[in-house]
């Protein structure tokens, strides 16, 4: 079921203190058309609220994260213009890049636009052994003994909630996570709610962003993959995060030395912590997380046979060989922003690594939300992942929105947890 958000009428879009907006309203009101479909965009802007008359806009169109095709420009009459966006022949997106000067400042924005994007189908093929390599993998890291500390961290619990510090060791003996545990205060059985983290070279933080979690009746575990402790001072994870050098790109030349394959099997070993839990309810396991956060939730529902529900915000790591079929790949955008990636090895180890190889073995309910403006996990992408997935599924879909989604999606995605319980 797919259900959209009309967003135009939302204060957060409104930039915070800009003293300009730009308003862009396509020809059809879900943003999308039929290949073969013209599509027109009505383009609106205001400074201080007032329709700027007689500005002209430039512009130039591509196809999702492409290069241009057609530039041109339009001169706003009462503070609009239209503009033809054309068609497109096979399913994708079509983006409208913009800028205008005003008062020697340049301001930019852009509106992408889907062709029937429900046809969208995998670049990225599923290899022949890819069970069998992850069912070797799961068990080597199941071997690694489950090893972990729990330090209390009242700074940020509430009166509903406890929160703890957890160090857990995964996937070889040595090699450790952290994260922080939220769980109710109450005495009583929970589901538990694994939530990865997002891209980068990062520690937790804020921990108490989503604490309503623990205060609704789930365990939650926020962690991070890099076993950097959120506790360390900013000299030691300047001098320590340093020597990480690119994660996404180590060992990609080979599917047994790259750098996620320890990041895969740490959110199983995270869900054997949770399933270890006293005050687990014994049935639900939950996989909940935006961008590469998104990614790794549905990898883990994937892989992991007790994982019971799964929520995603626009996933990364999705068709990233998908370039090389002419429209976007997913992030990290090897094709595009990587020099050397186009080998046979590289795209092999990658085929191991992709969403949408996960996303075809998930057989449990699962709740996905993308934008279509968005530029770090593309459209383009994240359709990909939703049409492959042969599951019980929603879609959330908020043709605005770039790359995030607003604390009331987030907490909505809460509701729909609890709505899907065991």
């Amino acid at each position: 079921m797919l259900m959209f958000s009309a967003l135009l009428s939302s204060a957060e879009n409104y930039p915070y203190r800009s003293d300009v907006l730009w308003v862009t309203v396509p020809d059809h009101a879900d943003w999308l058309y039929k290949t073969g479909e013209k599509a027109e965009v009505e383009i609106q802007f205001y400074k201080y609220g007032i329709p700027q008359d007689n500005l002209e806009v430039t512009y130039e169109l591509g196809g999702d994260m492409m290069p241009a095709d057609k530039t041109g420009s339009v001169k706003l009459k009462n503070g609009r213009a239209v503009i033809d966006m054309g068609t497109m022949k096979t399913p994708g997106f079509r983006d409208c890049r913009l800028v205008a000067v005003v008062d020697g400042k340049v301001y930019k924005h852009h509106v992408k636009i889907g062709f029937s994007p429900e046809k969208l189908q995998p670049y990225t093929q599923l290899p022949s052994d890819f069970d069998q390599f992850w069912e070797k993998n799961l068990a080597d890291a199941a071997r690694c003994p489950m090893k972990y500390t729990i330090e209390p961290a009242p700074e940020y619990a509430t009166e509903k909630a406890d929160c703890y510090l957890v160090k857990l060791q995964c996937f070889r003996p040595g090699s450790y996570i952290y994260g922080y545990l939220t769980r109710p205060k109450a005495p009583g059985k929970y589901p538990v709610v694994l939530c990865p983290p997002g891209a980068g070279i990062k520690t937790i933080k804020e921990p108490k962003r989503h604490i309503y979690y623990a205060e609704e009746g789930c365990i939650r575990l926020e962690m991070e993959i890099h076993g950097l402790n959120p506790k360390m001072s900013a000299e030691e994870f300047k001098e320590i995060s340093s020597a990480f050098g690119n994660y996404l790109t180590n060992g990609l030349d080979n599917r047994d030395n790259y750098y996620m394959k320890k990041v895969y099997m740490s959110c199983v070993r995270a869900i054997d912590f949770l399933t270890s839990l006293p005050d687990w309810d014994g049935k639900n396991v939950i996989v909940q997380g935006g961008s590469q956060g998104g990614a790794l939730a549905l990898v883990t529902a994937g892989l992991d046979k007790r994982v019971t529900a799964c929520v995603a915000n626009h996933p990364a790591l999705s068709d990233m060989a998908g370039y090389k079929a002419g429209r976007a790949g997913g992030y990290p955008h090897f094709f595009k922003n990587y020099q050397g990636m186009d080998t046979p090895e590289k795209i092999r180890t990658m085929a191991y690594y992709d969403v949408v190889n996960f996303a075809r073995r998930i057989k449990v309910p699962v709740y996905i939300t993308w934008g279509y403006n968005d530029d770090t996990c593309p459209p383009t992408t994240s359709y990909i992942v939703y049409n492959v997935l042969d599951c019980p599924k929603e879609a959330l879909i908020t043709p605005i929105n770039e790359h995030w989604t607003s604390d009331v999606t987030e907490y909505g995605q809460l509701k729909w947890i609890q709505e899907h319980l065991k």
